[in-house]
């Protein structure tokens, strides 16, 4: 994938991400410092939970950056339409239990499953995209095959 999906809110939440990682930095150093004044590095639990934290935040820090020139950011106000795209959030029907899922497709750096949104790289949301109202698909799931039945689909304003 060339160009990332992501929305206005998303790419913000992503942008504070990364503020707040670069924030942390001198913090990190900080600590390393004084754990290395505290003597033997070897035994030094402090400094080794330092050095990690560090390497962490470096290797989050150097993810985000090199995903920045990638987002495409869309504005999830501006979408509309009857059929299933990024922003859309779809009802669904599980046609062997008639179980109802309302899901929100994102992108995957926004996506959060907790909260009814998924990837539009998903299993889930690959087979929905380009689908309408009345469209059945099929997902293959680790628990097996799940069909579902498109019930509504709306964009949020």
């Amino acid at each position: 994938m060339d160009r990332i999906p992501i929305s206005v809110q998303g790419y913000e939440k992503v942008r504070a991400e990364l503020a707040e990682l670069k924030k942390q930095r001198p913090e990190v150093i900080k600590a390393i410092a004084e754990a290395r004044e505290e003597g033997d590095l070897k035994e030094n639990a402090g400094y080794h939970a330092a050095r990690e934290r560090q390497g962490w935040i470096e290797a989050k820090i150097g993810q985000i950056e090199s995903r920045l020139p990638l987002f495409d950011v869309i504005d999830l106000a501006s979408l509309g339409g009857d059929m299933v795209t990024f922003g859309a959030t779809v009802e669904l029907e599980d046609l062997d239990t008639d179980e109802t899922k309302v899901y929100t497709l994102l992108g995957p750096d926004e996506a959060d499953f907790a909260n009814g949104s998924i990837s539009i790289l998903s299993p889930v949301g690959k087979a929905l995209l380009g689908k309408e109202v009345g469209d059945e698909i099929v997902v293959d799931a680790p628990r097996g095959r799940i069909e579902y039945e498109i019930m509504d689909i709306t964009f949020k304003r």
